[in-house]
């Protein structure tokens, strides 16, 4: 039987080691359940696990799936939405997988095919311990305040949602329930737009977390502004600044071994990775899914796409910009 070590000091996530088993599919899936709703990250480690492994650990836990279209990522077991990490080598800030949509998954999986000698972790941190560690004129400023994404859009996403490229403005001021946006003219330019709470409740704890794509965009991306928050404005710096390092605090590294697989609560922790030193030594797989057992956020819509089959939102054109931000 499995050892199971409970988070420590210093150790946010349960580690699984294996005794005996041949594989992560021998383990329990209701203990899998139960230690992930109570800690919110799993690492699985000394179960070898290959791709139909990964792909078969993921999918028994997971009823529909989601494919991240940011560029860069390697089909590994496309049919089943597995693909690799981004393609860069450098570090990510922390981040939900896909908060900057309204879709995000409720789970992340991660898979060790070939490990780096060196660099190259990936790093977690839990969002409720950040919003208990961070500075209390920021907690409270943040406290009841909703975050605003405003994105660009193009003629396939509007015929995907909207049914037409050319939408009138009565459809846009009256999207389909089951469109996650709301949708506003500026300047000739149709935007989309959806917000969250700035702090928010994980789906299996009660208690505040910080878990968005504010870190991600100012510190990777350089983008100001975004998101914004409800009135409008942006988020000051001097925020941003104390929650990167409260989260940095945080933070640990999972230093990967080959067939490791880490589980995480994406509505709960966040995610990111140290540099890495050598590309060609690491190959990562992931897997965003919907779970089987969730509480789906009751700002998602009604019977949402993403619940009901595995999801491939439009893809946008790669020579399209920012959108500006617009007025809340």
């Amino acid at each position: 039987m499995a050892t199971i070590h409970l988070p420590e000091p210093g150790r946010p996530y349960v580690l699984i080691e294996a005794e005996g088993e041949r594989s992560v599919l021998d383990l329990d899936p209701a203990r899998i359940v139960a230690l992930y709703k109570e800690h919110g990250a799993l690492l699985l480690r000394g179960f070898g696990a290959d791709v139909p492994q990964f792909r078969n650990f993921a999918r028994q836990f997971c009823s529909t799936s989601v494919v991240n279209e940011s560029p860069g990522r390697q089909p590994i077991d496309p049919g089943y939405n597995v693909h690799s990490v981004d393609a860069g080598t450098g570090p990510f800030n922390l981040h939900p997988e896909l908060s900057r949509e309204p879709w995000k998954p409720d789970v992340a999986f991660f898979a060790c095919f070939s490990a780096p000698r060196s660099g190259g972790a990936t790093t977690i941190c839990d969002g409720v311990a950040l919003v208990r560690e961070m500075p209390e004129e920021v907690r409270r400023g943040l406290l009841g305040r909703r975050l605003l994404q405003v994105k660009p859009t193009w003629p396939g996403l509007l015929e995907f949602w909207l049914g037409t490229a050319n939408p009138t403005d009565e459809m846009l001021a009256n999207p389909p329930a089951w469109c996650p946006y709301q949708f506003r003219r500026v300047d000739g330019v149709v935007v989309r737009y959806f917000s969250r709470p700035a702090l928010h409740r994980p789906m299996f704890i009660d208690a505040l977390a910080f878990g968005n794509f504010l870190l991600f965009a100012r510190f990777n991306h350089n983008r100001v502004g975004y998101p914004l928050l409800d009135n409008g404005q942006t988020v000051p710096d001097p925020w941003l600044e104390a929650i990167r390092a409260t989260g940095e605090r945080l933070t640990v590294p999972i230093n990967w071994q080959r067939g490791d697989v880490l589980m995480i609560d994406n509505t709960r922790f966040m995610h990111g990775r140290t540099a890495i030193e050598d590309p060609g030594e690491r190959l990562i797989a992931t897997y965003f899914g919907y779970l089987n057992f969730a509480i789906p956020d009751p700002e998602e819509p009604p019977n949402a796409i993403w619940r009901q089959r595995d999801f491939c939102p439009p893809f946008p054109p790669r020579d399209r910009g920012p959108a500006g931000p617009i007025a809340a």
